[in-house]
């Protein structure tokens, strides 16, 4: 995974990345990457790609064509769709029924696989908030959440309670939970977080400007430990007011962070 950069120009040589978003203004993943290629003198780049979801599957097709593709990054809304676009995916994209990272093979296949769930434990545990043997409380219960809650099951979690708007979604993503790890507890809550060391918003509510919150950040104590996965902004409404209770924040810009490693060695390998 080296090549040699010189003044970081793009030339016909350089490989291509792309990040798949709608909408993709608020995502953080061009900076972090292409300062990453930077820093290890790897002759790529990643882009940004705006698509709407009836476009993806053409999008897609697209993507196979381009033999300079390497791969690419898949978030909101994307994750689980792409899952189903992809020819092959990793146990954890099974398991989780989403993807957030995508190889192009030489032959055009597209491999998918997701990083969200290790890359956000990855993170909680550099600034030194472990999730094993702790109460956890996670809101969603979509491609980003369910990653998140299958890696809190393998991080050993005490307690896995899970809430989400649709409680349909949240039931099957607990009765997916214990069925992989039957030695983990997962339970069905509400909007009110309290009794858990740490809350997390797995939903994509705090990206635009009055969003209301995930949960009721009034019912946590100032001891627990609220976590994000939105990125940008980087100081969500959830964690202000959590930040105003006194509560130790967590951002989302550290799962991304934890994980671009993991994604690029996937991409290139």
């Amino acid at each position: 995974m080296s090549a040699a950069v010189s003044g970081w120009q793009i030339t016909g040589h350089t490989r291509l990345f792309g990040i798949l978003a709608d909408p993709v203004t608020h995502v953080r993943t061009p900076m972090v990457f292409n300062a990453f290629f930077r820093e290890h003198g790897i002759d790529a780049v990643l882009v940004p790609i705006e698509v709407p979801p009836d476009r993806l599957a053409a999008l897609l097709d697209g993507l196979r064509a381009m033999t300079n593709l390497a791969g690419f990054v898949v978030t909101i809304p994307h994750k689980t769709a792409v899952a189903g676009l992809c020819d092959e995916i990793s146990r954890e994209g099974r398991l989780i029924g989403a993807v957030n990272t995508v190889r192009r093979e030489h032959d055009g296949r597209l491999v998918g696989t997701m990083f969200d769930g290790v890359g956000f434990v990855a993170g909680l545990r550099r600034k030194g908030h472990d999730p094993r043997g702790r109460r956890v409380y996670l809101a969603g219960a979509g491609g980003a959440a369910s990653a998140v809650a299958f890696a809190l099951a393998d991080a050993g979690v005490a307690r896995l309670t899970l809430f989400n708007r649709t409680a349909a979604k949240a039931a099957d993503l607990a009765a997916r939970l214990r069925a992989a790890h039957p030695g983990v507890e997962v339970a069905l809550g509400s909007a009110d977080p309290s009794g858990h060391a740490i809350a997390i918003n797995g939903t994509s509510l705090g990206l635009k400007p009055g969003d209301a919150l995930p949960f009721d950040v009034a019912r946590l104590g100032p001891d627990s430990v609220v976590a994000e996965v939105v990125m940008n902004p980087e100081t969500t409404a959830l964690l202000a007011a959590a930040a105003a209770r006194g509560c130790p924040v967590h951002l989302g810009r550290h799962m991304i962070e934890e994980q671009i490693r993991l994604m690029a060695d996937f991409i290139w390998a």
